[in-house]
């Protein structure tokens, strides 16, 4: 085929099919694109390619070793091999090694969007051997008291995925890497807590974990609620960006809020808000009832009715008295979109002032 000004778009030769590619495009996205399953660990396709942790890599003809695919750029004419018994066999021994440095492979399934990566290559390679296992290389932060974000680096296998989402996606630079070799390990400055530190708790480092190093603690509290989970995709409600998420659910129950990576308007990403402020859809203290002031000047239960015609005799008294400007409205942050829209009809519409807001400001 041939692009719109009448070039032919090169090709490469991919497991023995010719296939088309852009300029630019990696061996990885060449493959991923023609649906050939290349396994990865360090690889999020937000994220700058890293090439740290080996397992993408391919046979490519006229080079002496295997190249990571993930960082190397498509050439045309290149003949390359995704699955060989050579490359099975590296990657299950890599695997192997990696797992032998970790307290534990399995991780509570609510720990984070992609906490079961490890878990699954680990599985699809049997690389259950055991035969690597010594010390582990992570060191454990129990002693950081935040409420959202659990950091077990004792699971933690230095693929960096934290680190770079925290700087290239959310431009913090909150956490980072200290020492080297074995001793490698993920940190914030001064080796401190994170509510010392710049992190904004986004929770991006938690959703591209692939191991439950880094897990939503508030989540996690809910992993004994039973049932299965499952996924219900919304917008955030809390202002008008309108990130997609994923309100993960056991039962009737709320467990856990995941950022959508396909939302066209976040991509992935969300605020401390849109992340981990949902215990008020479930709150105990949440109210089920309207209330009115009595003539004891003391709120009381009463119905719907009772409650509109109270507001809109009060609404009407300070426009009659004071003028249509002296009434402003507050729109809740956490009501649904199509309730905020109501809300601004009704203050321009209805009572005639442009006197709105919205209490949420990300």
């Amino acid at each position: 085929m041939t692009r719109e000004n009448g070039t032919p778009r090169p090709t490469l030769t991919l497991d023995g099919v010719e296939v088309e590619f852009e300029p630019g495009e990696t061996i990885y996205e060449v493959a991923d694109r023609r649906g050939r399953d290349i396994p990865t660990l360090c690889y999020d396709e937000r994220l700058e390619p890293f090439g740290g942790c080996r397992l993408c890599v391919v046979e490519l003809e006229g080079t002496r070793n295997p190249v990571a695919s993930c960082t190397t750029r498509a050439e045309p004419g290149m003949v390359v091999r995704t699955r060989t018994a050579h490359l099975e066999t590296h990657r299950r021994t890599l695997l192997e090694l990696v797992a032998s440095e970790n307290r534990t492979i399995d991780v509570d399934e609510l720990s984070g969007y992609a906490s079961q990566e490890m878990a699954t290559l680990v599985d699809r390679y049997d690389a259950r051997t055991g035969r690597f296992a010594g010390a582990t290389s992570g060191v454990s932060r129990p002693d950081d008291d935040n409420p959202f974000i659990l950091r077990d680096y004792e699971n933690c296998i230095s693929c960096y995925r934290c680190v770079r989402v925290c700087a290239e996606q959310e431009g913090d630079y909150a956490i980072t890497v200290t020492n080297r070799g074995f001793d490698t390990r993920i940190s914030v400055e001064f080796d401190g807590l994170l509510k010392d530190s710049a992190c904004t708790f986004c929770g991006q480092c938690v959703q591209t974990c692939p191991t439950g190093a880094l897990g939503d603690l508030k989540a996690l509290a809910r992993r004994d609620v039973p049932g299965e989970t499952e996924k219900t995709r919304t917008i955030c409600p809390f202002c008008g960006v309108g990130c997609s998420v994923d309100v993960m659910t056991r039962g009737d129950t709320i467990v856990g809020i995941q950022p959508a990576m396909d939302g066209p308007a976040n991509e992935g990403a969300l605020c401390v808000k849109g992340q981990f402020a949902y215990d008020f859809v479930q709150h105990p203290d949440r109210l089920k009832t309207p209330f009115v002031r009595g003539e004891d000047g003391q709120l009381r239960p009463g119905t719907w009715d009772e409650a509109l015609d109270r507001a809109a005799e009060g609404l009407g008294r300070v426009i009659e008295e004071h003028g249509r400007h002296a009434i402003y409205g507050v729109a809740s942050g956490r009501a649904p979109h199509e309730a905020a829209y109501m809300m601004q009809r009704f203050m321009r519409a209805g009572l005639g002032t442009n006197n709105i807001d919205n209490c949420s400001r990300a």
